[in-house]
């Protein structure tokens, strides 16, 4: 297999060329680039071995985008037996008396299906803040992806969507690393989490690492409504889906 950032290069090159990554043996036909730059094309090419003798195959191209995935909610199923289902990767309220959270419904699909920002799923995010509870949230510790100083990354960019039937509340996005506190940023609209269209809301890393989060090491990141996000009068109830959460890059 041949990858490079120049097409007549890997047009030209053999196994001597730097863009030459080896050979797969037949049924282990694949290969990890690593991290790749961001809105950056790349073009690769695959030989043939036939009857002993190597075929050139044509070049094929494909261009990274500008930002990495947090989480787009499409690798959620049903199967809570296999570990798979949204609520038990996002951890909500259940057990906790002071997090009015419910992450996926209460019966199968646990995923929204119908009202998704890209893809065929996202997240829906129940709150009640009520009967003495003042806050809701969801969080995700990373397994991967943790380093957000790498890339050119500059922003953390959660899309989400409300209802007008929903109390209002201010919604946020927590981060932490593995030394303290997590570090919360609220919306700036209280009636954002009322309406029903997709908001993109980017939030730079710097208001992050202002508020001493190490973003080599970013091990959690929350989503909630209520009284962490500083409101004083926090309270009452309602749903929000969250959808493609991502590092946008400069």
């Amino acid at each position: 297999m041949y990858l490079g950032l120049k097409k007549n290069s890997v047009q030209s090159a053999d196994t001597t060329s730097t863009e030459y990554k080896g050979s797969r043996a037949l049924g282990a036909e694949s290969y990890d680039p690593g991290l790749l730059e961001a809105d950056t094309s790349y073009y690769w090419r695959v030989d043939e071995v036939y009857t002993g003798k190597t075929v050139k195959d044509p070049i094929w191209s494909f261009t990274v985008g500008n930002f990495l995935l947090v989480d787009d909610f499409e690798s959620y199923t049903d199967d809570d037996a296999a570990g798979k289902a949204i609520w038990q990767t996002w951890i909500d309220g259940f057990g906790a008396a002071d997090n009015g959270a419910q992450v996926g419904y209460l019966l199968p699909p646990y995923a929204e299906q119908s009202i998704v920002h890209g893809g065929l799923q996202s997240i829906p995010l129940m709150y009640v803040n009520e009967a003495g509870v003042t806050n809701s949230e969801a969080s995700l510790t990373l397994a991967k992806l943790r380093d957000w100083a790498q890339a050119g990354i500059t922003d953390l960019s959660p899309w989400f969507r409300g209802d007008s039937a929903n109390a209002t509340e201010l919604i946020y996005a927590a981060t932490s690393d593995t030394a303290g506190a997590p570090a919360v940023m609220a919306y700036d609209d209280t009636a954002a989490v009322a309406e029903r269209r997709w908001i993109q809301w980017i939030i730079p890393l710097q208001a992050f690492a202002d508020h001493d989060i190490n973003l080599t090491n970013v091990d959690k990141i929350a989503i909630g409504l209520g009284s962490q996000s500083g409101m004083t009068s926090a309270g009452g109830s309602g749903t929000v889906y969250i959808d493609d959460i991502r590092l946008l890059t400069n």
